[in-house]
């Protein structure tokens, strides 16, 4: 019990800063008079703090002193770029490299034309003046990365994996993924704008309430989420799905290609779930070689880890509300 407390203790230290899921930040430049640019800059705030990232724009260019406001999880900024015509060298984000935060940059000329590019923590930059494709290409990897680095929905599905036999499994991922599905079109067409910190309490009480499942599961009790596990993973899907959604609803999709962003990204999402379940179920088989109890003792381990760590999370998040 003591390793098990301490196990549990240093991943609530080193996974407090990855609580969160990925949000993108949002660049958006346009020309209102030749070399005069309109600067709207949205980025994420993540436990009240704004990231250190900022846009970096050619030596030649100047910027005004940008106005600044906050909506819900997002600080934007407005601002004019002069003596510029933002043909020909770069635009960075400073500090991206940093982060998991993805940004979305989009240039509109007076000529009608329009540059599009997804700027990555590896790829942080993008050139002036090229040609560039649809970016709704990049959701399906944002989608894998809401699952790889989205702690949150991570812990939840290898939860899910603990709760429900092995036949069970695709269906209750798939259903989590259906529900999130809906609550991001819901986001995209306007339909909801939720404040972002009470559902960050609300998903990590859901991963707490999966916990606890588990625990009874394994001391042989019955309850709804063990008798109708699709039913509870969908209807928890949209509380996990309204956390991305809250702040996509304020970033936006790429114009013209809503339908295909959101299939892209809800794509990533169910490969990443399967990826993860697939390791998980793996590992589990891998320990079971050492014995029963083996097994037994590591899903316990499991069990009491990852609600020890929502716990934590939602601790924390409640305090913003106490303190």
């Amino acid at each position: 019990m003591r390793v098990i407390l301490g196990i549990c203790l240093w991943l609530c230290l080193c996974l407090t800063a990855s609580a969160h899921e990925v949000r993108p930040a949002y660049l958006s430049l346009t020309e209102t008079q030749p070399s005069e640019f309109k600067i709207t800059w949205k980025q994420p705030v993540l436990d009240g703090r704004r990231l250190k990232i900022k846009p970096v724009f050619p030596q030649t260019c100047r910027q005004t002193e940008p106005l600044r406001s906050r909506t819900n999880a997002t600080i934007i900024e407005r601002s004019f770029l002069t003596s510029c015509s933002l043909t020909e060298g770069r635009i960075a984000i400073s500090g991206l490299e940093r982060t998991l935060t993805d940004v979305f940059a989009e240039i509109n000329y007076l000529s009608g034309e329009t540059q599009i590019a997804v700027l990555k923590p590896s790829s942080a930059d993008m050139a002036l003046g090229r040609p560039t494709g649809s970016p709704a290409k990049h959701y399906l990897w944002i989608g894998v990365e809401h699952i790889i680095y989205g702690w949150d929905h991570l812990l939840f599905v290898i939860g899910l994996t603990l709760l429900v036999a092995r036949r069970q499994i695709l269906g209750v991922a798939t259903a989590f993924t259906l529900a999130h599905s809906l609550t991001l079109v819901m986001a995209a067409l306007g339909l909801i704008n939720i404040p972002i910190r009470p559902v960050e309490i609300l998903i990590a009480a859901s991963i707490v309430l999966l916990g606890i499942e588990i625990i009874r599961k394994q001391k042989g009790h019955k309850s709804l989420a063990t008798e109708r596990p699709y039913l509870i993973s969908f209807a928890i899907g949209l509380i996990h799905g309204c956390g991305f959604a809250s702040a996509l609803s304020e970033i936006g999709l790429p114009k013209g290609t809503e339908l295909l962003a959101l299939l892209l990204f809800n794509l990533g999402v169910e490969l990443g779930q399967f990826a993860v379940v697939g390791l998980t179920i793996i590992a589990l088989m891998a320990v079971a070689k050492f014995g029963p109890k083996a097994r037994q003792n590591t899903e316990v381990l499991l069990t009491y880890g990852l609600s020890s760590i929502a716990m934590f999370w939602m601790i924390q998040r409640l305090s913003d509300y106490v303190i």
